[in-house]
């Protein structure tokens, strides 16, 4: 049996927050804030691929410092690359 949906993207959101690198905690976790409530099962595993990555490759992709690889280069990354961060209010 598989994970609870909640409990999966609550797992999710920690991983998002906690990765290692300040400038990748803000910009993953304020984007699974925003986006992982309506994100679909698919969409789920791509994002939790993407989080088994490298918190350097991922910034790089998202800057456009580096091609993605042909395996991750998909919606979840897309909409992470359209994602705007903006700090939360005090």
């Amino acid at each position: 049996m598989g994970e609870a949906p909640d409990l999966r993207r609550r797992r999710l959101l920690f991983r998002s927050w906690h990765r290692g690198t300040k400038e990748t905690d803000l910009l993953l976790g304020s984007f699974a804030e925003q986006h992982l409530a309506a994100m679909s099962e698919a969409q789920l595993a791509g994002y939790e691929a993407l989080l088994e990555e490298d918190d350097g490759a991922i910034f790089d992709w998202i800057t456009g410092r580096s091609p993605p690889p042909p395996e991750l280069d998909g919606e979840v990354l897309r909409l992470l690359m359209a994602f705007r961060y903006r700090p939360r209010p005090a």
